[in-house]
């Protein structure tokens, strides 16, 4: 459902920052696009690993799937995979813990991005699970078709990373300034006790372990529903930071600090393309998928997971999603001599969503 904002500074501001939260690496590749060098490129290229570097090396061949190509000037789609590598045993790929998607169509220079709950149960190439657990079957190509069947949507590009690489970004930049929205504790005897919650109320500098804390968060009655909301917001804070004057000069530094802990099949080449379309582009809106009308609780095997009320419904949410240009104010409604309603000038607000489902 569709309702009117009281104010378009604060919708703008909302979403100043949304579509460069798509990663870690494209936040980094736009901080950066004014101090391109020799230095910089050459660790952005590190950044698309050799096969035999590669975490993924050991995937069968047999499980991987055809990567579509981006020409440049049809809509591209971009997923962030991060992974949570705790419990998984040595040599193991680790299953997605978030998975984000941007899309960005270069003749429109509208951008939106995609929350994709984790443990949304549906097709993973010949049969049906978590679709949190593709990569660990077929590798980032198999992820990206199974999310990407899932949204309609061709996925060309993907950025994979885990916990230690996000910590080593935000505390190279020297934290974050956040507002913590309640006190979050949670003991997790994983990694002896290396990840547990621990964060008070408040405003507060967040080093690379308490932000970890705190997207990582989903103990309380909206679980998934609110962390995924709660890590797009804190990304946008980790983006302008990285816009700064101070971490710009030292953009060589901030991507050596990241570069063990990222892989991805963006070229410089792309790197360079999207950086410009990004540039140019403004967000045209955000949403969690499966928004909540099309959720449904299940259980699979005694172990609950997300279930999609109407696959086809999903899919036409996400176009209706990408139609939306939430800069563009709405009317609003003005008492008109009588005292009733009438359409006046156009509001100050954008186009928002129920909650859950576009934030």
């Amino acid at each position: 459902m569709r309702t009117r904002s009281s104010s378009k500074n604060k919708n703008k501001n909302k979403w100043k920052w949304v579509w460069i939260s798509l990663s870690v690496v494209v936040v980094l590749i736009l901080a950066g696009v004014a101090v391109w060098g020799a230095g910089i490129i050459k660790e952005l290229d590190s950044f698309q690993k050799k096969p035999e570097d590669s975490i993924f090396k050991d995937i069968e061949p047999d499980k991987t799937v055809e990567i579509p190509k981006w020409e440049g000037k049809e809509r591209v789609n971009i997923m962030l995979l991060g992974g949570d590598a705790r419990d998984a045993q040595e040599g193991e790929i680790a299953r997605s813990d978030s998975i984000l998607v941007a899309s960005f169509d270069p003749v429109t220079k509208k951008a939106h991005l995609f929350s994709v709950l984790r443990d949304t149960y549906g097709e993973i190439e010949g049969y049906r699970g978590r679709i949190n657990s593709a990569i660990t079957i077929g590798g980032p190509s198999l992820a990206m078709k199974t999310v990407g069947e899932l949204l309609g949507l061709e996925i060309q590009y993907f950025v994979y990373t885990d916990f230690e690489g996000f910590k080593s970004l935000i505390d190279t930049i020297g934290g974050i300034y956040f507002e913590v929205e309640k006190d979050m504790r949670y003991t997790d005897n994983a990694d002896k006790n290396r990840y547990d919650i621990n964060l008070k109320k408040g405003y507060q500098l967040l080093d690379g372990d308490k932000a970890l804390q705190y997207v990582r968060f989903r103990h309380d009655a909206m679980s998934d529903y609110t962390r995924t909301e709660r890590q797009r917001n804190f990304l946008k804070a980790v983006a302008k930071e990285l816009q700064s004057t101070w971490n710009l000069i030292r953009m060589k530094e901030i991507l050596e600090s990241v570069s063990p802990y990222i892989e991805t099949n963006l070229s410089v080449t792309d790197m360079l393309k999207l950086g410009q379309l990004g540039v140019d582009s403004h967000v045209g809106g955000s949403a969690q998928i499966p928004p909540m009308e099309l959720v449904e609780e299940k259980t699979v095997g005694g172990a609950s997971v997300i279930g999609i009320r109407d696959a086809d419904a999903l899919r036409g949410y996400v176009q209706e999603i990408l139609s939306t240009d939430e800069t563009i104010p709405v009317p609003s409604e003005t008492p008109d001599a009588n005292g009733g309603n009438s359409s006046g000038s156009a509001s100050s607000g954008g186009v928002s969503g129920s909650t859950g489902s576009r934030s």
